[in-house]
């Protein structure tokens, strides 16, 4: 069992850290993992958890929210109840998968890949549930016998990409470097896809099946990051052939001075935002509000966030 006892301690840092998640997500999943890490329960096993949470609360979306019988006697709104429920509890293991790892000292790269694809798990589910729901809804704003039908279906798949999977992923990215640069390799989980590659290529596949699956999809999950992000790519690259691995503090705080200002993007992108707009969308029974909203809210911010990034890259290096 480990001796950190302190919710602070597992904390990634300070300037990565959302004001909601401080106060509400990180106390109960500190609870979580301690009550996990007293009984020796692996990080990953927390994660599968969570995805089978996740899995479930998008299985509860698909009722109507009303008050027709749904499942087991209950109505359709109690389900949509119950999927908000399961999709914040998911959300604690989620938060205490990686507080544990912290706690134990059982941080391992199986469990960063896991923990990526948790989320993944959670909304593939409620996409595919949400355009079940869709198909025989009529069509916002129209006087006519319209459904969404397969259109439904299309703007999850939409929704999905441009709403979550690209911003997830460089909203991790962004927060990944941020936390490089401040705390060093050790303190954060920043990657190189060609160091994945070689590791993944140098891997047997006999008796490492499962790792060898999870980091060919780390290596590709890393490698369309770095593609996303070809002014800061330019930037690190100038780095490392000025000071190799030894950068300079003053070096470290100018970069870090640059980003902090765009992790309230990275926090509004990842969790907090979309499920407090998927909470609302489901329970007034306007799901496609939830969809329209990752789309057009979140896949906005996403690309501000993406050009404000690459712009003082591009400043940095001129100082190089």
């Amino acid at each position: 069992m480990s001796k950190q006892t302190h919710i602070k301690d597992t904390y990634k840092s300070k300037d990565t850290e959302e004001w909601f998640d401080t106060v509400f997500n990180r106390p109960i999943g500190f609870l979580w993992a301690k009550f996990f890490d007293f009984f020796g329960v692996h990080p990953n096993v927390v994660t599968v958890l969570s995805m089978i949470l996740g899995a479930l609360s998008g299985f509860m979306f698909h009722y109507h929210a009303n008050n027709e019988p749904a499942l087991f006697g209950m109505t359709g709104m109690t389900c949509n109840i119950i999927a908000v429920i399961l999709l914040v509890w998911a959300n604690h293991y989620d938060s205490a998968d990686g507080q544990l790892a912290r706690m134990s000292g059982k941080k391992t790269q199986l469990g960063r890949i896991l923990d990526g694809v948790a989320a993944d798990v959670w909304y593939i589910s409620i996409y595919v549930c949400l355009a079940y729901r869709m198909y025989d809804d009529p069509l916002p704003f129209s006087n006519s016998m319209l459904t969404f039908g397969w259109g439904g279906l299309i703007l999850c798949v939409l929704s999905g990409f441009v709403g979550h999977i690209y911003p997830c992923r460089l909203a991790d990215y962004y927060r990944n470097i941020h936390l490089f640069f401040i705390k060093g390799k050790e303190g954060s989980e920043f990657d190189n896809s060609e160091q994945l590659n070689q590791k993944f290529e140098n891997m047997p596949w006999k008796g490492n099946r499962i790792n060898k699956t999870f980091l060919w999809f780390y290596k590709n999950y890393t490698f369309n990051q770095e593609k996303e992000t070809p002014a800061f790519q330019a930037y690190w690259s100038k780095l490392k052939e000025k000071y190799g691995t030894d950068i300079p503090q003053d070096v470290r705080d100018e970069f870090r001075q640059c980003s902090l200002p765009l992790m309230k993007y990275t926090n509004f992108l990842t969790f907090n935002a979309r499920g407090l707009a998927l909470y609302i969308a489901a329970l007034i029974d306007m799901p496609w509000i939830y969809l329209l909203f990752e789309i057009i809210v979140l896949g906005g911010v996403y690309k501000y966030m993406n050009y404000r990034h690459e712009q003082f890259c591009r400043q940095l290096i001129k100082k190089i």
